[in-house]
């Protein structure tokens, strides 16, 4: 039988998977065979004809584990499942059944398996699956992911045990994510102090990075569901600022920041000239990850010739400047298979931010 983990959150964005890719890469130093199962997952995709949750897919690429695509994601979430399960289209005791099948096998393919879960405790409740109800039924041991702070993250956890001891389930932990590192000291002995006693370890996550927290270029593609056009070697690069080009071209290009992904009007033809021509020089190479040309205004003849002989990357959309800035402001970048800068990152800081043997020995 394999060792497991399942792997909680007080809710989305603690940076749950990024827990998990480390899990994953650590435990394949020290275990001969490693697998990765999302029980349910309610963002999905279509892959190799089979309806899997994007996390599953990540693992399965990142970690050459394809052929198990199909029982990495056993429950996945369509669009309309909560629907047709509420109007009783589907049977509750077969979904149960579909995840510890999936279990079953997985463990004995492998001698440690991750078992990532999905948000909050709760999630999934709505159709029988709730984290904490699912961690019972497979027998998992639970450690929570959650945000840095004090407070916050005391009352967050608390809300969430709660749940978890009703259904019975085995919470060993929790692993505080996103830590500010002046701030850790502190941290860490307030949340010991709050969790130790009642039988919960404390352990440390990854420190706080604009590098995980930034998007890519491939990601704003996805975002707008438009093709990233120019150099397309460059879908990975992170964009750590977002600036609106609505200053005069010369004030935009001295108040350029590092990677920085421009808004700019599509009839704004000096400014997109401008970058597309600095672009060339590496200094300004560094400055500038790309664009996106906004407006229902077509972009000059001439200088949509200079944007394409560029090659610097840029998306089209027909959305104002300001709709555009607002969609980016308010997106949280996920981690997908493509993301190799990131995935690099974490796999290289784990090491040194996450106690692998610490975890390993609480299951």
């Amino acid at each position: 039988m394999a060792k497991k983990v399942f792997v909680a959150a007080t809710g989305q964005n603690c940076g749950k998977t990024t827990i998990s890719i480390s899990l994953m890469h650590q435990a394949r130093m020290k275990y001969k065979r490693v697998g990765f199962i999302k029980p349910f997952g309610p963002k999905v995709l279509l892959y190799n004809d089979f309806m899997v949750d994007m996390d599953a897919l990540l693992m399965a690429k990142t970690f050459d584990m394809e052929d198990d695509i199909a029982i990495m994601s056993p429950v996945a979430l369509h669009r309309n499942f909560t629907k047709d399960y509420l109007a009783g289209k589907l049977d509750d005791l077969s979904l149960k059944d579909c995840i510890l099948e999936a279990v079953q096998e997985m463990e004995e393919k492998y001698d440690f398996l991750v078992i990532e879960g999905a948000g909050h405790g709760g999630v999934g409740a709505v159709v029988g699956l709730s984290n904490a109800k699912v961690a019972k039924l497979i027998g998992a041991p639970v450690m929570i992911v959650t945000e840095s702070g004090i407070g916050k993250v005391i009352d967050a956890v608390h809300l969430n045990l709660a749940l978890y001891e009703r259904e019975g389930a085995d919470v060993r932990g929790i692993i505080v994510n996103k830590l500010i590192p002046n701030k850790k000291d502190i941290t860490r002995k307030y949340l010991k102090q709050a969790f130790e006693p009642i039988n919960v370890k404390v352990i440390d996550g990854f420190n706080y990075s604009p590098i995980l927290a930034n998007p890519t270029l491939s990601h704003i593609s996805k975002l707008f569901d438009l093709p990233l056009q120019g150099d397309l070697g460059e879908k990975s690069r992170i964009i750590h600022n977002i600036q609106l080009g609505a200053a005069s071209s010369q004030r935009v290009i001295d108040g350029l920041l590092d990677s920085t992904l421009m808004i700019v009007t599509s009839s704004r033809d000096e400014l997109i000239v401008t970058l597309s021509s600095l672009y060339h020089i590496p200094a300004y190479q560094e400055k500038i990850a790309g664009l996106v040309i906004a407006g229902h205004g077509p972009v000059s003849e001439i200088s949509q010739q200079i944007l394409h002989d560029s090659n610097i990357p840029y998306i089209r959309v027909e959305e104002t400047t300001a709709e555009a800035f607002t969609a980016l402001s308010d997106d949280v970048a996920k981690i997908t298979y493509e993301d190799q800068e990131k995935l690099n990152w974490i796999m290289a800081n784990g090491e040194n931010d996450l106690d692998f043997d610490a975890i390993d020995a609480l299951l």
